[in-house]
């Protein structure tokens, strides 16, 4: 026996399930797993994107205080603007 349970929806966001089946047969089940699935990768993308920023934002800060930086004008002047 498999665990179920019974869900309300719009009968709008049962045409959008029945829009998202990959054939005919598929259950409502496995297109909610698949959104499931999907929203976990996209969330697990963007803490990656965003643990990249922040190594990237201390390494500017290393940079700042190693004196490595350009001001827009000292760039401008060595590039004959």
């Amino acid at each position: 026996m498999v665990d179920s349970s019974t869900i309300m929806v719009s009968k709008k966001l049962k045409t959008e399930l029945d829009s998202l089946k990959d054939f005919q047969r598929e259950t409502y089940s496995d297109v909610i797993r698949k959104l499931v699935d999907r929203a976990k990768q996209d969330n697990e993308s963007k803490m990656e994107l965003s643990e990249a920023v922040l190594k990237s934002i201390e390494r500017a800060k290393k940079d700042i205080k190693a004196g490595r930086i350009y001001s827009s004008r000292k760039l401008a002047q060595e590039l004959g603007f």
